[in-house]
């Protein structure tokens, strides 16, 4: 009965030309290629599957090459900022996904809402980011059922590094940011994927924070109003978004404010274009 079920979920799971369960030894994963007809991952035999008309080797070749034994290197992009003012801490970030040379999609989620009162922004790969920043979410909620209290920002971003540190030099791609409110007010914790921790009062990740720190330089000021400070983390995501091309889709903005964060707007980068355009006609 037993060899009747697993045969029965082996034909729901896997391709049927799969003989068993034990068809990838650990240890064993061949790395090869199939550019023929299939329209599958190639997962039931081993290959991966790549688009017709393209030669396996050439497309795979920028991805096996990698350095100190990381054969998989992606191309990553975006622009993600967060910065302290005298109301609070602004997040804002753009939503343009890449895969390789590819744009993947416009509409990425690059801040998660771990709970109201904490918030992490996403740069490098999105399943790095993604995975951690939830096993991170999962974490901070254990710590407040046990001591019936909300874990600090200081102690979420140090959680967080530690365990990414665990991992230093197998090939995580993470730049974060965790943004919050506790009993010591606003925080702001850059975590990389080294487990590198920064406390800090304006953070920029991503290919394009070099646009984003250029537009800051020139308007960032602690006694910032509420508007002001809209205004300049929108444009710092725009311009970076005009001038990297791994950057664009959407601005999204965020203010963490002491009873917690708000979503401010979500505007695409192309309405904004027209819009400064016609303020500085």
């Amino acid at each position: 009965e037993e060899e009747e079920e697993d045969m029965a979920l082996q034909d729901v799971c896997w391709r049927a030309e799969v003989p068993n369960f034990d068809v990838f030894p650990v240890g064993t994963w061949d790395l090869s290629v199939s550019g023929a007809g299939g329209t599958g991952t190639g997962t039931g035999t081993g290959t991966l599957a790549v688009p017709l008309g393209l030669d396996p080797v050439t497309f795979l070749e920028p991805y096996i090459e990698g350095d100190e034994g990381v054969q998989i290197q992606l191309h990553h992009g975006t622009t993600t900022l967060a910065f302290k003012f005298q109301h609070g801490v602004m997040v804002a970030v753009d939503s343009r996904a890449s895969a390789g040379s590819y744009v993947s999609t416009q509409d990425f989620k690059k801040v998660i809402e771990i709970n109201p009162y904490l918030l992490g922004t996403m740069s490098g790969s999105a399943a790095d980011c993604v995975y951690w920043e939830r096993m991170l979410a999962k974490h901070c909620r254990i710590y407040k059922l046990r001591n019936k209290k909300r874990i600090s920002v200081s102690a979420a971003s140090k959680l967080l590094a530690n365990m990414v540190f665990e991992y230093k030099g197998m090939g995580l791609s993470m730049g974060t940011m965790i943004c919050g409110w506790d009993s010591k007010g606003p925080g702001l914790y850059y975590v990389d994927d080294n487990g590198l921790r920064l406390s800090g009062s304006m953070f920029s990740t991503g290919s394009g924070q070099s646009y984003a720190y250029g537009v800051m330089d020139t308007g960032y000021r602690y006694d910032l109003s509420i508007e002001e400070a809209y205004d300049l983390a929108q444009r710092a995501i725009y311009h970076a978004t005009h001038r990297d091309a791994y950057s664009g889709g959407t601005v999204n903005m965020y203010h963490m404010r002491e009873s917690g964060w708000i979503k401010v707007s979500q505007e695409d980068v192309g309405d904004l274009h027209h819009r400064f355009a016609a303020k500085a006609q």
